[in-house]
């Protein structure tokens, strides 16, 4: 058996690994000319059902090196109003195992460490125009520079505007959930420091403002492995309708668009955004996938946001790729072993859709601009009624303990369904 694997993300590197492992003949074209080049956002959060996904596709040698490069994981959640006021501290669980730990990962240092030992895999520079099912059953897929490859399977691992998608489920819906977001990130210095709120450094920070927009703060500390510098990201992120036009603006304009928006934001706050270095920082118009209508399985099929693109609203995205790709890499070694290879995708995607759509779907539920906590007057009414229901549930043990064991089940596959932004 071959298999071609379109996109060199998260992903289709765990996939082309997993695999590899299993003696399967794999390739993987990315369009990228480097390893490095067109990777936007700056943390992945990897929960402990995406280290079981990569634990059990990559090699030892490579996963020992993905550990290495990671960051300190977050131990704890705080979520605070706009003036760095408390709203709700829970505790992250930890666990000793790598393999079924949190992470937190840049996202260069991860592609790095993910194509360790795929050096005869992975081919840059190949932009995927289109495919061509042959008599004989195979595939051909085709390039911009005019070659071409040939393999048994073919998968979609192309992210957010994935061409797989539009080829093989041209009905699959992708829509605007009306919410844009602008991220950037600046060096962790000491005085940098001082300007995060209490509990940030070791943790993740979600900033809640008055009429739905909120910010996300990721501290990253590498402990001097001299995999990347220490850094603070921050995302901030509101309905369309707060931002002017958008569209051909400057990384400094952006960054003070962000400034613009929030006058009322503590002046820390507003002092992280104001430090982001320009070319760090960037803009998305968020968008999510649709539940597509059942399809019939073929030899042509995807994985991760090139068939269930999701917000960043649960930090899920990631991990639900890394599931797909386990269990896909599962599904096609079993055909390799003798198994009729469209029974084996077909078996993956009734499984997929399942887990991959209800993980949309919840994370579509935190980030939708057409929500009431986005609306001019009854917006300011519902974040009062959150702001109240947050601090009663900080102060109630059962209760916090019920919503944190709520969000680690989401974050893991307990309720089936797992950034930071690949460039479209």
């Amino acid at each position: 058996m071959r298999v071609l694997i379109i996109g060199a993300g998260t992903g289709g590197l765990c996939l082309a690994h997993g695999l590899k492992k299993a003696g399967v003949d794999v390739a993987v074209f990315e369009r990228d000319r480097t390893p490095r080049s067109m990777l936007i956002g700056y943390r992945v959060g990897i929960s402990p059902d995406g280290s079981k996904a990569l634990h059990s596709c990559l090699p030892p040698e490579v996963f020992a090196e993905f550990v290495r490069t990671t960051a300190r994981p977050p131990k704890h959640i705080v979520m605070r109003t706009e003036k760095y006021r408390e709203l709700l501290t829970g505790d992250i669980g930890t666990n000793a195992d790598d393999s079924r730990s949190e992470k937190s990962v840049s996202r260069i240092a991860m592609r790095t460490a993910l194509l360790g030992g795929l050096d005869d895999v992975v081919r840059f520079d190949k932009t995927f125009r289109h495919y061509s099912q042959n008599d004989d059953g195979t595939v051909t897929a085709y390039f911009d520079d005019g070659t071409s490859a040939t393999g048994d399977v073919l998968v979609g691992a192309d992210g957010a505007q994935s061409k797989v998608r539009r080829l093989r489920l041209p009905h699959a819906a992708v829509v605007d959930t009306g919410i844009t977001s602008i991220a950037g990130k600046l060096p962790l210095t000491e005085e940098n420091a001082k300007l995060l709120p209490p509990l940030a450094d070791g943790g993740i920070t979600l900033v809640f403002g008055p009429r739905g927009e909120f910010v996300i703060i990721h501290v990253m500390r590498f402990d001097g492995t001299g995999v990347e510098d220490d850094y603070i990201m921050w995302g901030y992120a509101a309905a369309h309708e707060r931002f002017p036009d958008l569209k051909g603006m400057s990384r400094a304009e952006l960054k003070q668009v962000v400034l613009n928006l929030t006058p009322r934001f503590h002046p820390d706050l507003r002092r992280l955004f104001a430090l982001a270095t320009p070319e760090t920082v960037f803009q998305i118009k968020v968008r999510t996938s649709e539940r597509p209508r059942p399809w019939e399985p073929g030899n042509v099929t995807m994985i991760g946001d090139a068939v269930h693109l999701m917000t960043p609203g649960r930090g899920i995205g990631a991990n639900t790729a890394l599931r797909d790709a386990e269990l896909l890499s599962r599904k096609l070694a079993e055909a390799h072993r003798g198994k009729d290879v469209v029974q084996a995708i077909g078996e993956y995607e009734r499984e997929m859709v399942e887990y991959g759509f209800r993980a949309v779907e919840a994370s579509r539920e935190m980030m939708d601009g057409t929500g009431l906590a986005h609306k001019p007057v009854i917006g300011r009414v519902v974040a009062a009624f959150s702001r109240t229901f947050l601090r009663v549930t900080n102060v109630v043990p059962p209760l916090k303990r019920r919503m944190m064991a709520e969000d680690a089940a989401e974050r893991d596959h307990v309720s089936s369904g797992h950034e930071v932004v690949r460039a479209g």
